[in-house]
């Protein structure tokens, strides 16, 4: 499962983060709204952790917008203050849970653990679809109708984020920043190794679905045959 931790107090960030990573979270960091914002919106997370007071961008505010744009992962809120008009403003806002801190790590885990399985009777399977194909993260798995092959993690991830913004042409380095994270040695070619890939067992499985490569912009999924 993949969280977006957002908190702007640096050593508390990096010290939730070993936690759920030691708990078989995949974690990313925002230390300010804006970024954090933006991380969002890529619709690539399962839950997200937003504290409520952010630099750039509170965390309301952020709140507000996601929920705004149709994005349903499950948020929890962390205030330093714990007062009952963040609460009930963030719950309004449509945030799923909230933490007042300080707070113990057993406890956020608990709150994950039970969003988890409230978002899995919504989505039973996480099956995520485009065109002709289906993809099952948690199984590595894509298919086409009755043929599917099985995937890399990294696969597996750069398909996911093509999915979840088909609608949007993706950057490499908004793939290299989800994937492999900001602070990785992966560059450009990375990338382009990954989505030839990709884009074979695409072929072996006969999908008409396809990447499309935007000249100087990105990638983009079609439902049609690349003819870049």
């Amino acid at each position: 499962m993949r969280v977006l931790l957002v908190e702007d107090e640096k050593y508390l960030a990096k010290a939730v983060a070993e936690v759920l990573k030691k708990n078989h979270y995949s974690v990313d960091l925002a230390h300010d709204g804006e970024y954090g914002l933006d991380c969002v919106v890529s619709g690539i997370y399962d839950m997200i952790i937003l504290d409520i007071m952010l630099p750039k961008i509170d965390g309301l505010s952020i709140l507000k917008e996601i929920r705004a744009k149709g994005i349903e992962a499950p948020v929890i809120l962390l205030t330093a203050r714990g007062e009952l008009e963040d609460k009930v403003q963030g719950l309004d806002l449509g945030a799923d849970d909230y933490l007042a801190k300080p707070f113990h790590t057993e406890e956020l885990l608990a709150r994950l653990r039970a969003l988890g399985r409230r978002k899995g009777e919504l989505a039973p399977d996480g099956i995520l679809s485009f065109g002709d194909i289906e993809l099952a993260p948690h199984t590595l798995m894509l298919r086409k109708a009755e043929t599917e092959i099985k995937l890399t993690l990294k696969e597996t991830q750069l398909l996911e984020l093509l999915i979840k913004n088909k609608n949007r042409i993706v950057g490499k380095d908004m793939i290299i920043e989800k994937i492999w994270g900001y602070e990785a040695d992966a560059d450009d070619n990375h990338v382009e190794a990954h989505i030839s890939l990709l884009r074979k067992k695409l072929s072996t499985i006969e999908a008409a679905s396809s990447i499309r490569t935007i000249r100087s912009a990105g990638y983009t999924l079609t439902e049609g045959k690349d003819t870049q």
